[in-house]
């Protein structure tokens, strides 16, 4: 994992966190469970904003806590563990939209794995009679998500592994990207532009949808524009969501050498082909040919291939592709 570093970026990413993960002794038994990864990393690059549900819904510190319940087949609810009289079910939902409409604004939200409220996926859901019966996801995120499906969403614990943590980040900035770019001044224009910075981004993350959505700007003056506008920021949302692999990136950076072809010689042609090659086998990580591409299109590169998003998707000080 990136170790502590300071990033210089002109504005930090609004994203939002359970309150817990920053250390806030919000938990039901009064504890927290902070997050040193997003605290001393992340909070270089995102502004957080923690939210927590449950306190939200006036439960306090230290309360009851609650589980989901449901006999197998049913919408899962929230009940007290002690107490099944309690139930806060419509309380957590109604906190769930809220927030989004309230803060619709932010790019992201790292949640509490587990959590019967902000668990994104796999909290244990119990049978009425006290057996674990199935998994699910937390009910104020279940509101959050239909709330707005674009919203790129992680559990802090998963962060751990380098492939989801990465795949997370990059959704993170993609997303910062369209907001300020496209959803905030709607145009044909602007939407090519956008497609055309992240194309082997998303190519790298789902070569169909990349040959999709190619099509879909092809005819998009056929559509108005705000149909043309959910249409491609849906499925291009719905590809970051698919991480990349080592075949994936390959075939990204041999693209992308394509452009240096008659710029340099046979002897470093082959130099960056064997490095790839080397990466697609698992022997080196992904900043090794990356790093090693870049240097020549600094060089050779025409402006459009100095200008995708793929070559600098994130701050390059948090070491992601490090780990790749």
């Amino acid at each position: 994992m990136a170790q502590n570093t300071e990033i210089e970026i002109a504005r930090k990413i609004p994203v939002g966190i359970s309150s817990c993960l920053l250390g806030q002794e919000v938990r039901y038994n009064g504890g927290h469970k902070r997050s040193r990864y997003c605290l001393e990393v992340l909070a270089d690059c995102f502004a957080f904003e923690p939210f927590c549900p449950e306190m939200a819904i006036g439960l306090g510190v230290p309360r009851e806590p609650i589980r989901l319940v449901a006999p197998k087949g049913e919408p899962a609810r929230a009940l007290g563990t002690v107490n099944n009289g309690l139930d806060v079910t419509d309380a957590l939902l109604e906190s769930g939209r809220r927030l989004a409409q309230q803060r619709s604004h932010l790019r992201g939200y790292i949640l509490m794995k587990g959590s019967p409220s902000c668990g994104l996926e796999r909290v244990k859901v119990y049978h009425p009679n006290g057996m674990p019966n199935t998994a699910s996801s937390g009910v104020f995120v279940r509101a959050l998500r239909e709330a707005n499906p674009l919203l790129p969403m992680e559990e802090e614990a998963r962060l751990n592994d380098p492939v989801l943590r990465e795949n997370f980040i990059a959704r993170v900035f993609a997303y910062d990207d369209w907001i300020d770019s496209v959803h905030s001044a709607p145009s044909y224009h602007n939407l090519i532009r956008f497609h055309s910075r992240q194309k082997y981004l998303l190519m790298a993350h789902h070569y169909e949808s990349y040959r999709q959505l190619g099509r879909l700007l092809g005819q998009a003056r056929q559509y108005p524009l705000g149909v043309a506008l959910e249409r491609y920021i849906t499925t291009f949302m719905a590809a970051m969501a698919r991480p990349a692999t080592r075949k994936s990136h390959s075939n990204v950076l041999q693209h992308i050498l394509g452009y240096l072809k008659r710029a340099i010689d046979s002897e470093c042609r082959q130099a960056l082909l064997q490095s790839i090659e080397q990466y697609r086998r698992g022997l080196v990580p992904l900043v090794v040919p990356l790093t090693l591409l870049k240097h020549y299109l600094q060089r050779y590169g025409s402006d459009y291939i100095r200008a995708q998003s793929y070559l600098d998707p994130y701050p390059h000080e948090l070491g992601l592709r490090n780990a790749l």
